[in-house]
């Protein structure tokens, strides 16, 4: 039987010699680049639909530039109704999707290393990835585009399609204050 009354002091968790947060970080990834490829061959299945968190001032981002200076720093889209061309490409490191703002068709490309969050609320998974302040040395500057291409879906897309989400919305509230 375990003794109850161990006087050992708990010093807390030890320090790890084997990097945990990194695996657990790099399972996650992997959890969202198989959901987005799954949903790039057979689309999105009854009410499943993503958000996705990313830096728009990341090396290698690219969107269309009245985007970038409505968000200059980080922007969440919506993945449901009408998006075309989701691909994941393991090899460049990089999702690219197309999404209308406004009625105005744009691709978006985000590099992996930019996605700071996924998320599928109709399930309610939500998933949060670390992303340096800094890129790493030697990389790019982030770029801004002003491609924008008619919607396959149709000449006339309705206006707001696409949604970009506060986060605010998302974030865990702190103690009421009054």
């Amino acid at each position: 039987m375990a003794d109850d009354h161990d006087d050992t002091e708990f010093t807390g968790i030890p320090e790890s010699l084997l990097p945990y947060d990194q695996w657990m970080e790099d399972a996650s990834r992997e959890v969202m680049y198989r959901a987005l490829e799954h949903v790039s061959r057979e689309g999105l299945a009854g009410e499943h639909h993503f958000y996705l968190t990313f830096r728009t001032d990341w090396p290698g981002t690219e969107i269309p530039a009245r985007l970038r200076a409505q968000y200059p720093h980080e922007m969440t889209i919506v993945l449901q109704h009408q998006f075309w061309d989701l691909n994941v490409d393991r090899e460049l490191k990089q999702i690219t999707v197309g999404l209308s703002f406004g009625g105005v068709g744009s691709i978006l490309v985000i590099p992996f290393a930019a996605v700071s969050g996924f998320a599928d609320p109709h399930v309610h998974l939500g998933l949060h990835f670390t992303v340096p302040e800094e890129p790493v040395a030697g990389e790019v500057g982030p770029e801004a585009t002003d491609t924008e291409v008619a919607s396959p879906a149709s000449e006339e897309v309705p206006t707001g399609v696409a949604s970009v989400v506060s986060l605010d919305a998302f974030r865990k509230k702190g103690p009421a204050q009054g």
